[in-house]
């Protein structure tokens, strides 16, 4: 009796990820769009009121099963704090230079726990001319909202199911699907 071995392609439905999509083995494909996070909490209250009721109108436009997922990824700043230190170094006004320590000292306090949110709005179809469609509709509702976004990338979809398959551990960071 011979034992069939388990990897991750016998329990992973993906084919490919190609041009900007996941193709599953069943021939849908998963494809999304990727919304750059804005501070809306900073903004007057009638434009937040304002942006929250775009994306409800968005939300309520789409009549097809989406996803919510939010990614976090470590961000490397050491070629910025080196960039600080040069700049530091160069300067001559000791007012800059203060000014530049306090920026060196405050990212040096944090740059190990530095972190990129992301998110993602992201679907199943098979017909490619629908998913663009689709892709379109929620990049338009968004901006709308004010928000930009761009369809998700090769990328993308890489790092996110990295992340859904390792946990987390591999990668060192998380994503959660709302």
């Amino acid at each position: 009796m011979s034992l069939k071995s388990s990897t991750t392609e016998s329990f992973v439905p993906v084919k490919a990820i190609i041009n900007n999509m996941i193709e599953l083995d069943s021939g849908l494909k998963v494809a999304g769009v990727k919304i750059y996070p804005k501070n809306i909490f900073i903004m007057e209250e009638n434009d937040q009121f304002s942006v929250i009721d775009s994306l409800k109108d968005l939300y309520n436009t789409i009549d097809f099963e989406f996803w919510t997922v939010i990614t976090d990824r470590p961000v490397d700043i050491s070629v910025y704090i080196a960039q600080l230190q040069m700049m530091y170094n160069q300067a001559q006004n000791p007012t800059i230079q203060k000014l530049i320590n306090q920026d060196l000292s405050k990212a040096r306090d944090f740059s190990d726990d530095v972190s990129d949110v992301e998110f993602y709005i992201l679907f199943k179809e098979k017909n490619v001319e629908l998913i663009q469609k689709k892709v379109r509709l929620i990049i338009n509702g968004l901006a709308n909202a004010g928000l930009s976004s761009s369809q998700a990338n090769n990328d993308d979809l890489r790092s996110i199911l990295d992340s859904f398959l390792n946990a987390g551990k591999k990668t060192e960071f998380g994503t959660v699907l709302i």
